[in-house]
């Protein structure tokens, strides 16, 4: 039993650790110094720094397991794995200071790299990380699984790295390890629930999501995403992308205002119980689906506007737009269609095909024309090589309207 409860100590911390160091600073260290000194030695000092800084951290998780009762213990737990998650997703990168330590350090390699990672890791998402772990399993699994886990993350940077970079995007592994992140923290999260409330997880879930509280979160989930959209529209404007169109863009425009207030006003009616959800869709599991989409859809347009306000034009080469021409119009649909799913009502469905209809008329009839007549062959290509809503499988749609068409094939 207690062989058993080690290994699940080894193979969790082993895991949490080794996808949080992927894209990590200390990943980088390990790169660099590799540049200047043989695999082996550095390898060794990344050990012993390691082995030191997570030592310390099992002894005050182990500490703070002892003295909190494990519900609050899982709770905090999962708040920082979430936190884990953002962390990995902003991603890490060497100042020039660090750069320079790992690249003219001096003396012996393994001192060298032993100082240089203990330095680093004092304070970093994987100290923390292997913290948290330690309130949850066994201090000596913990520290050997997240030392161990550590090690080969950068011996793997060391052996493969330049190779493994170049054939896997760097965005798509720290969304995969924030993703990870985010799984474990909502995994701990059910937990804490149980614990704390001394019934079945699901069951507290379901009793706490009924259409009242369906309601409230999503209105400010819409009011989020109405106001990021609002910002990008402003921004829009300030930087003449959206002029003229006239009928089609006044439409539009109508379209969006309804679509807007009675999306607003669907959550709203449902949470002061005016209106009452379809009662085929009123379910927790459907309301938990909805709020994963709607999160979504917030996502995408405070991507879309962020990157707008980075002064990135509409033919950008990196980001959203270098694969969808018009995210944040898909991240309003995409938001909106999960508030439909956590307050089904009519007038959410209302909503619903009123924007649809005005992201057609704004796109098709406003927006593309004029792109396609004020940037020409320029546009023309970069519609090429992206979708409108969606990614595209591979390169090809028809022209927008305005420009000669081009055997494609595209999704979105």
């Amino acid at each position: 039993m207690v062989f058993d409860g080690f290994l699940v100590a080894f193979a969790v911390s082993f895991g949490v650790v080794f996808v949080a160091e992927l894209g990590d600073k200390s990943q980088l260290m390990a790169l660099a110094f590799a540049t200047r000194y043989r695999a082996l030695p550095v390898l060794v000092g990344i050990t012993l720094a390691t082995a030191v800084v997570h030592l310390l951290s099992v002894v005050i998780g182990h500490g703070l397991g002892a003295a909190l009762p494990t519900g609050w213990i899982s709770l905090v737990a999962a708040v920082a794995f979430a936190g884990f998650g953002a962390w990995t997703l902003r991603g890490d990168r060497l100042t020039a200071e660090e750069r320079a330590k790992a690249e003219r350090a001096g003396g012996s390699a393994v001192v060298a790299a032993s100082v240089a990672f203990f330095l680093a890791e004092l304070g970093d998402k994987t100290m923390l990380a292997t913290i948290t772990l330690a309130t949850q399993h066994g201090w000596f699994g913990v520290w050997l699984g997240s030392t161990l886990g550590m090690v080969a993350a950068d011996a793997l940077a060391i052996a493969v790295g330049r190779q493994l970079w170049r054939r896997l995007p760097e965005r798509s592994v720290k969304v995969g390890a924030a993703v990870l992140f985010f799984l474990f923290g909502g995994w701990l999260g059910l937990d804490a629930i149980g614990q704390l409330t001394g019934r079945p997880a699901w069951t507290v879930v379901a009793a706490a999501l009924d259409h009242h509280t369906a309601g409230w979160i999503a209105l400010a989930l819409g009011v989020v995403a109405t106001v990021i959209a609002a910002m990008g529209r402003r921004r829009s404007r300030s930087t003449g992308a959206v002029v003229g169109g006239g009928v089609a863009r006044w439409w539009a425009r109508v379209l969006f205002a309804l679509s807007t207030v009675l999306g607003l006003a669907a959550p709203l009616l449902v949470a002061a119980d005016v209106i009452q959800p379809i009662a085929l869709f009123d379910d927790p599991g459907v309301v938990v689906m909805g709020a994963g989409l709607a999160l979504l859809g917030v996502a995408l347009v405070l991507a879309a506007t962020a990157q707008r306000w980075s002064g990135r034009d509409d033919f950008a080469t990196r980001g959203l737009r270098s694969r969808v021409r018009h995210p944040g119009l898909t991240g309003m649909v995409v938001a909106t269609a999960g508030t439909l799913l956590m307050v089904p009502t009519l007038v959410a469905v209302l909503a619903a095909v009123l924007l649809l209809v005005a992201v057609q008329v704004q796109v098709r009839a406003v927006r593309e024309p004029l792109l396609a007549r004020l940037h020409g062959e320029h546009y023309l290509e970069y519609a090429a090589r992206t979708g409108r809503f969606l990614p595209r499988i591979r390169v090809g749609e028809d022209a927008p309207p305005g420009m000669p068409n081009r055997q494609r094939t595209r999704v979105g």
